[in-house]
């Protein structure tokens, strides 16, 4: 993902002042992040929240797309709101990700009052993905959760209780990311399918959300990037 938020950062006119990975973590220094208007951050879930912290400490807006460590989020924005910070999170920044999103809520409203249809989602991703299921699924699971009447968390394997919703997810080599949502039941189905063909939609939304937050204060999503 670094490697395409920069080629597409290059091309929009930008100019990247500091590129940290593991090789170079001793250059993440109050000094090097200062010379940046904002930070894009895509690492682990080890190393996100202390990495987004840093940022806010030194008054860099910073955006993120790193999965798995959401169990901190409310002590990052919090630390946003006291330090009258910038900073932005995105499950999946792929502008045609979040309109998937929407698609889906949608979705989960109309099919809210047929208990006859089951609802499962599946996940498909390179096998370098670390965490399952994506964080774009936990997205998706959690906005039908919001709409459903039956459902009241997700498991990420097939459920077994009525309340459950089923995320499956599967580890392919050189898959980018491909997301669906199934209704079914003894007559029909209804499925949304959201494929990525490769990274560039991801690293693109990135940069158009780093472009949206440089100048401003407050917790952002991507809803407020493109308008929705």
């Amino acid at each position: 993902m670094g490697h395409a938020i920069e080629e597409i950062a290059l091309q929009r006119g930008h100019k990247i002042v500091l590129r940290i990975n593991d090789l170079n973590l001793n250059d993440l220094t109050k000094e090097n992040i200062t010379k940046a208007d904002v930070a894009i951050e895509f690492t682990n879930p080890e190393s996100a929240a202390a990495n987004i912290s840093f940022c806010l400490d030194n008054h860099i807006p910073v955006i993120s797309g790193t999965t798995g460590w959401l169990d901190q989020l409310k002590k990052i924005e919090d630390k946003c709101r006291e330090s009258n910070g910038s900073f932005l999170y995105a499950s999946n920044y792929s502008i045609g990700v979040n309109i998937f999103f929407e698609l889906n809520k949608k979705l989960a409203e109309l099919m809210k009052d047929h208990s006859e249809y089951e609802i499962q989602l599946e996940e498909i991703h390179h096998i370098q993905k670390k965490d399952a299921p994506s964080g774009t699924a936990i997205t998706l699971a959690e906005e039908i959760i919001q709409m459903s009447k039956a459902k009241t968390n997700w498991v990420n394997n097939p459920g077994e209780k009525e309340n459950e919703l089923s995320i499956i997810s599967k580890r392919i080599e050189s898959v980018p990311g491909t997301h669906s949502v199934k209704y079914a039941c003894s007559v029909d189905e209804i499925e949304i399918i959201h494929t990525a063909h490769n990274r560039t939609g991801f690293a693109k939304g990135a940069v158009l959300a780093a472009e949206f937050i440089a100048d401003k204060k407050g917790i952002f999503s991507m809803k407020d990037v493109l308008n929705f």
